[in-house]
């Protein structure tokens, strides 16, 4: 009976805290880190994951690198095998919290929030502070998410060669934007 009784407990309570996370695997992410006069350098990813425990905030994203597309087949190689070596470094995450965050506070309209956390990329973790988003919760019970911010190429130990290194920015302009369901 203890037994029985546990496992009741162990499941409702697993049930009821999965209620409180939102989740998407079709999220975006891009990134461009284009100079004036020169070829555009900008890249976007469609199949990231994202999740929210929306009683706390709490918020994390993984990429898996080879999925970032560019115009350029030539360039995507580059990129992968050059500056961010997918290979080695297959995956970016990030681990956060959104700040102030309450499911109380969302509504139809965006409301600016800040994000707190950490960056992983090419093997390197940077905390990022006050990354500016803007959240609404959407007529279909979504809880949308999009913003940007500035990550430095030398942050993540990313070496952009000398012969290319006037046409290719060091602060890259990273933008996101998911649309999470419950969970």
């Amino acid at each position: 009976m203890k037994k029985t009784l546990f496992l009741m407990t162990l499941f409702i309570g697993l049930g009821l805290s999965a209620q409180s996370k939102y989740l998407t695997k079709k999220g975006t992410v891009a990134f461009e880190a284009s100079v004036p006069s020169f070829e555009e350098v900008k890249a976007s990813h469609n199949s990231v994951t994202a999740i929210i425990n929306s009683e706390n905030g709490e918020f994390a994203t993984l990429v898996l690198v080879k999925g970032f597309r560019f115009k350029n087949a030539l360039m995507e190689e580059h990129f992968n095998e050059n500056y961010a070596e997918s290979d080695l470094y297959p995956k970016a995450t990030f681990k956060g919290k959104i700040l102030s965050f309450s499911m109380d506070k969302l509504s139809a309209k965006k409301q600016l929030f800040l994000i707190n956390g950490q960056l992983t990329f090419h093997g390197k973790t940077k905390q990022l502070d006050n990354v500016k988003a803007n959240i609404n919760l959407n007529e279909d019970g979504l809880i949308e998410i999009s913003g940007f911010f500035l990550a430095n190429a030398t942050d993540y130990n990313i070496k952009i060669p000398k012969v290319v290194k006037n046409k290719i920015a060091n602060d890259i302009e990273v933008a996101f934007d998911f649309s999470l369901k419950k969970k």
